[in-house]
């Protein structure tokens, strides 16, 4: 039995399993989407964040711990058959994607399940994507919620007790106003 033993096998040896966890970060951080399995993409979820709050720190020492982990594979596109180098993850990393997420804490990716499995196994395949800038949470934490409910229930009662007051002294004011009209005009 594994109890308390942390992480997927994915039918991989140790070795294998860190290979693809590295593959799928750096890919992810280059494509900023990438298609693969569920399993796959709940393990590779984590230690992408990870590596994206060390970016956000942005020294050098976090830079190197960055490297270790995940190597520094150069970002390469091809324009008219021929290789251009682009620039590195790790400087993609550390320039574009750790200012991104500055003022935010945790939550870097999501995981958006695509409705056609994959032929041959009928895998389960997802979408890992890195949240936009944009992007907020949109969900209100429920204390939050029942705060401001509570502060409308409290505004509501406090104008309906004030609106009778205020209408009667509208009305006394308009009242007086037309005494007097009535008073200067005779």
């Amino acid at each position: 039995m594994r109890h308390k033993v942390a992480g997927r096998r994915l039918s991989r040896t140790s070795e294998h399993r860190l290979a693809l966890r590295r593959n799928l970060a750096a890919s992810l951080f280059e494509h900023e989407t990438i298609s693969t399995t569920m399993q796959k993409a709940k393990e590779a979820k984590g230690f992408a964040e990870k590596l994206i709050t060390l970016a956000k720190d942005g020294t050098l020492s976090a830079r190197r711990r960055a490297i270790a982990l995940l190597g520094n594979r150069d970002i390469i596109e091809y324009e008219d058959n021929r290789p251009i180098k682009k620039g590195t993850i790790i400087g993609k990393l550390f320039s574009e994607l750790g200012p991104r997420y500055l003022d935010r804490a945790g939550g870097y990716t999501r995981i958006i399940r695509l409705s056609l499995p994959r032929l041959g196994d009928n895998g389960q395949l997802v979408l890992l994507q890195l949240i936009g800038p944009d992007e907020h949470p949109k969900k209100e934490s429920k204390t939050i919620a029942k705060r401001r409910s509570r502060r409308k229930g409290k505004e509501r009662a406090q104008t309906e007790d004030t609106a009778p007051a205020e209408e009667s002294a509208k009305a006394e004011q308009t009242a007086g106003s037309e005494e007097s009209d009535e008073n200067s005009k005779q």
